[in-house]
């Protein structure tokens, strides 16, 4: 870790992310900027985005930790709580954020948030009316797109 102008917290987090990384998540930082990671996150099992990887960027403000770090998708993913831009509805990316979170709890978050998509509380809103409409035919359009755009990419 280079990077001799980030706080303390920020080389902590990040070299606590490369030793003991969360199970289905990698996330690393860029060379050219600590403050950007790149992400990879599998799909959970049992879930339609099984089998899929998934890359996201997460990036800290300079506000970090007192601001949440700003964090998308950027495979393309079937989510009623992810839009087409890849932008994530989460409520501790917004107002339930607090600086005790870390990197690692928001990761955990995202992750969760693909075992239990929530169409109550959407960003993509054609993804949540096809969700409450027809789960059946959403889950399986959720996991077509897997296929199609997350498969070991």
């Amino acid at each position: 870790m280079a990077n001799s102008n980030l706080p303390r917290r920020i080389i902590k987090e990040t070299q606590r992310l490369l030793s003991e990384p969360a199970p289905g998540i990698s996330a690393s930082p860029s060379e050219e900027n600590m403050r950007y990671f790149n992400v990879m996150i599998l799909g959970p099992s049992q879930s339609p985005y099984e089998g899929g990887v998934f890359k996201l960027e997460l990036f800290l403000p300079e506000e970090y930790p007192m601001a949440p770090p700003k964090v998308r998708f950027l495979t393309k993913i079937y989510h009623p709580n992810i839009d087409k831009l890849g932008r994530i509805c989460l409520d501790i990316l917004k107002d339930k954020w607090s600086p005790a979170l870390q990197i690692r709890t928001v990761l955990l978050s995202i992750q969760a948030l693909l075992s239990a998509p929530n169409p109550d509380d959407p960003l993509a809103d054609n993804v949540a009316k096809h969700w409450k409409a027809n789960e059946t035919e959403a889950v399986g359009t959720a996991k077509e797109w897997t296929r199609v755009y997350a498969s070991g990419a």
